[in-house]
């Protein structure tokens, strides 16, 4: 039984849909189907039950997907341990700076016991780059936030997040309890510096053209909404602006994915998106 067909397994009963662990695994849905098949085929019962709106684990499914994440860890164990060996091992993470999100302290936490001899090293981006450096080859994983460009990279996406705007707490409109872009459409919002990516850029302008002053970090643009007035956007989740701000949910603008992002997949850039996944998750 290859490790391979074990991480196909793993992906399907964990998502319970060919489709999206078809996603999951940067794959097309034929072979991860004819790999699962061929793995029931060589253990003689079927491990899913399918039907029309996904798939459920059978009793045998259910056994081998315990015993199957613990063989994969206890393979990621050994490939530390070799990449060890030949040298000191470390992982680069990128991260957007100013990120409150407590599940980044759990993510450490869990990644430590995983791998206590690793060195990881962190370096945090403004908003002007949301690869965090990854495009340069400035680090081996990026844990950061969407949407942007991701031609070249893998993404996976940990948690969606609904997005409010960011205003002072004297703003004519600080009392609503929601907002529509619309209502937002004559005011001054804030802008990234040329050549940023555009499709970040246009994600956090609401998707038209906006005006405004330009910053390059998130105390930069919650400083101009708090001196200039203007509109500033930021995730709902965690997020607190202060007494001076406030932040009112945005009904028709779509949530920003918090995802990990990577180029080259090695054992210690696999085993971090396993164990976000896994964190993010729970």
């Amino acid at each position: 039984m290859e490790l391979l067909t074990l991480r196909y397994f793993v992906a399907v009963a964990e998502e319970l849909h060919f489709g999206r662990a078809a996603t999951r695994l940067h794959m097309s849905q034929p072979p991860l189907s004819r790999a699962i098949q061929q793995l029931e085929a060589d253990l003689g019962t079927p491990l899913f039950q399918r039907s029309s709106s996904g798939v459920t684990l059978t009793p045998a499914g259910t056994a081998l997907l315990s015993e199957a994440r613990k063989l994969l860890q206890q393979a990621e164990q050994v490939r530390t341990r070799v990449a060890s060996a030949a040298g000191a091992a470390t992982l680069t993470v990128g991260i957007l700076s100013d990120s409150t999100d407590p599940d980044v302290s759990k993510l450490a936490a869990a990644y430590r016991r995983r791998h206590p001899n690793i060195d990881v090293r962190i370096r945090e981006a403004d908003l002007t780059d949301p690869t965090c450096g990854l495009r340069n080859g400035l680090v081996d994983v990026a844990l950061t936030r969407g949407p942007f460009d991701e031609t070249g990279l893998h993404v996976q996406v940990l948690r969606t997040d609904p997005v409010g705007a960011v205003l002072r707490a004297d703003d004519p409109l600080s009392g609503h309890t929601h907002l529509k872009l619309a209502d937002l459409a004559d005011r001054r919002w804030f802008q990234f510096p040329t050549g940023t990516d555009a499709t970040w850029q246009s994600y956090w302008n609401g998707g038209e053209l906006r005006q405004g002053p330009v910053v390059r970090a998130v105390q930069e643009c919650l400083q101009s909404v708090l001196w200039n007035g203007t509109v500033g956007l930021a995730p709902l989740t965690h997020h607190n602006p202060g007494n001076e701000l406030t932040t009112i949910p945005i009904e028709d603008l779509p949530p920003s994915p918090l995802v990990v992002a990577w180029t080259n997949t090695t054992p210690l850039t696999q085993s971090f998106i396993q164990t976000a996944s896994s964190t993010y998750r729970t």
